[in-house]
């Protein structure tokens, strides 16, 4: 007799089956996505707290020669101060004044470089727009960004020696938006806040001394 060569079959996936097969693929998928949103916001935010440091530093040393910070206009959101406040005073007066084969005598602004890698001709942070090709010269006015393309803010607790009632911080206020790029740091409580990083806390929680950029407060 001769014996059968037929393999015995497999079941098929019934559609229960598959369709649960899908379901957990797209949440395996979803989870990865979320994953890697988080991660990626996590390392603009460690990313922002480094540079908003090191304006900070660039500052302190800004005060050091030249008696007292950058000084801004009135602001409640302390936008347009960027360009004006921080590139202006912590590089592109410094490299004006260094580029100038007989300074002026009667130059009144930074001689120094506080932050060079606020150069857009060389700078790898992404806080500004670069500039490049043979012979680049950084441009007159920039602004700096946050690794969202936001501005960062900056206010002076005095304009021109006269105090700045927005101003919380007895120094400078100095932040990011965060990824919304909403900020409204007069109200404590506003959704606007929840993902800042800033070096002061809102008016209800003020301290005495300027926080470290290390612990800024997000509500």
């Amino acid at each position: 007799m001769k014996s059968s060569s037929r393999r015995p079959a497999h079941p098929a996936f019934t559609l229960i089956e598959f369709m649960a097969v899908i379901t957990i693929t797209v949440i395996l998928a979803a989870l990865v996505v979320v994953g890697i949103g988080y991660a990626s916001q996590k390392q603009a935010s460690e990313r922002a707290r480094l540079q908003l440091a090191r304006l900070a530093t660039g500052l302190e040393a800004y005060k050091q020669d030249m008696g007292a910070y950058p000084v801004s206009t009135t602001t409640t959101d302390g936008l347009g101060q960027s360009a004006k406040c921080l590139y202006h005073a912590l590089f592109h007066d410094g490299d004006e004044y260094a580029s100038y084969a007989t300074p002026p005598a009667n130059w009144t602004k930074a001689t120094s470089i506080y932050v060079p890698e606020l150069d857009p001709t060389s700078s790898k942070q992404g806080w500004v727009t670069p500039v490049a090709g043979a012979g680049a010269v950084p441009p007159a006015s920039t602004i700096v960004m946050d690794p969202w393309g936001n501005e960062y803010r900056y206010r002076s607790a005095k304009n021109d020696g006269s105090p700045d009632a927005a101003a919380i911080n007895p120094e400078f206020d100095l932040w990011s938006a965060g990824k919304d790029a909403s900020s409204a740091p007069g109200t404590p409580d506003s959704p606007s806040n929840h993902d800042d990083l800033r070096n002061f806390s809102p008016p209800s929680l003020a301290v005495p001394a300027r926080q470290p950029i290390a612990s800024v407060v997000t509500p």
